[in-house]
């Protein structure tokens, strides 16, 4: 029996069906386009057996066919310039946004705490005001209790006593007190027009004065500044007869 020829078993075992070589072929032509790829972003130049869909493959990226055939007949030197600017610019963009969201958040804080200064500074007021307003409201108080202090001195007199004259005195001396405090009567003369802001109608009454006109005063209003705290009550003249 005769022996195998070694030479047909050497082949056999080397490349039974062809696939491990071409694999190899592969990975081998992946490797060097990998290293291409990093030759040409560091600027050096790329193998001429390099092609630029190897390039691509390597970098994982799809391209365009204009985009391929501008890097095909571009040096290898400009896209390699080409790309370390947009690094560069990608830096700077992404320290642009660092210091953007620094910024932002510099803001908000210093938002947060105006906001809180001036929640702080409507209390203080509010508390100034009522503080004031009390202040205020003693004041006043304290000059009327003078006018009360009359007035009791009066009514201790005899009864046989004319106490018109102290009652007179007393009652100016109010007087001034509410015109210190800016408060003025509101009287109407008759045939005024009414004015539904300043007055309260009672009834309306046969007058000799003119129809829809103020025929009598009721009772005087008051108004302090350009506020009305009490209405005038009065009535309205129908004209004469109710005609």
């Amino acid at each position: 029996m005769s022996e195998p020829d070694a030479s047909e078993t050497t082949d056999d075992q080397a490349e039974p069906d062809g696939t491990a070589t071409d694999e190899q072929s592969a990975a081998g032509a992946s490797a060097d386009a990998a290293d291409a790829l990093d030759d040409l972003v560091d600027g050096t130049e790329v193998p001429d057996d390099v092609s630029i869909d190897e390039l691509t493959d390597a970098a994982d990226v799809s391209v365009d066919d204009e985009l391929v055939e501008r890097v095909t007949n571009a040096d290898a030197e400009q896209v390699a310039t080409e790309v370390a600017a947009l690094r560069t610019k990608v830096a700077s963009l992404e320290t642009q946004l660092e210091t953007s969201e620094a910024e932002k958040e510099d803001l908000e804080s210093r938002l947060k705490r105006t906001q809180a200064d001036f929640q702080n500074y409507k209390k203080r007021m509010k508390k100034r005001r009522e503080e004031e307003k009390e202040r205020a409201t003693e004041d006043l108080v304290e000059r009327l209790l003078d006018v009360r202090d009359n007035l009791v001195r009066a009514l201790d007199q005899d009864e046989d006593a004319d106490i018109r004259d102290g009652i007179e005195a007393t009652l100016r001396q109010f007087d001034e007190e509410l015109e210190r405090e800016n408060v003025t009567e509101v009287t109407p003369d008759p045939g005024d027009a009414v004015d539904p802001q300043r007055h309260e109608v009672l009834l309306r009454v046969e007058s000799d004065q003119p129809e829809g006109t103020v025929a009598e005063v009721h009772r005087p209003g008051y108004e302090m500044g350009e506020k009305v705290i009490r209405t005038a009550q009065v009535t309205v003249s129908e004209g004469p007869d109710g005609q």
